[in-house]
């Protein structure tokens, strides 16, 4: 009765962290800069990043994470592909100053993608 009470208490632990961390990866994706540019204020230099997002479609935040310390915040939406991106891939605008700017994040074989709005 006891070992059951246990292996119940377990299965039960076991099944929150398997929902958590499928709930996690609809809201986060990785993608990688080839040059420097700018997330909501601050410049991010070349490098691999994940993405991780929070709130409904139409008005997310954005926290850019590179070795688990978040560099980055931005305001933003998600936005819904026609087709799975068949890539990860990063659109960019020129700013005023000669500098680069994060306008849109694509992540591989998903149909969703982030539209960068600006810093918080």
């Amino acid at each position: 009765m006891r070992a059951s009470k246990y292996f119940a208490l377990l299965a039960a632990f076991a099944l929150m962290l398997s929902v958590g961390a499928f709930a996690k990866d609809g809201n986060s994706g990785n993608f990688d800069l080839q040059q420097p540019a700018k997330i909501g204020s601050a410049v991010l230099q070349p490098g691999h990043y994940t993405a991780e997002w929070t709130g409904s479609n139409d008005a997310v935040k954005i926290n850019i994470l590179q070795h688990g310390k978040t560099v980055a915040t931005a305001e933003g939406a998600v936005k819904e592909l026609p087709a799975k991106s068949p890539y990860s891939a990063v659109s960019m605008k020129n700013q005023p100053d000669n500098t680069k700017k994060v306008d849109e994040i694509d992540f591989n074989n998903r149909s969703q993608a982030l539209i960068i709005h600006g810093g918080m």
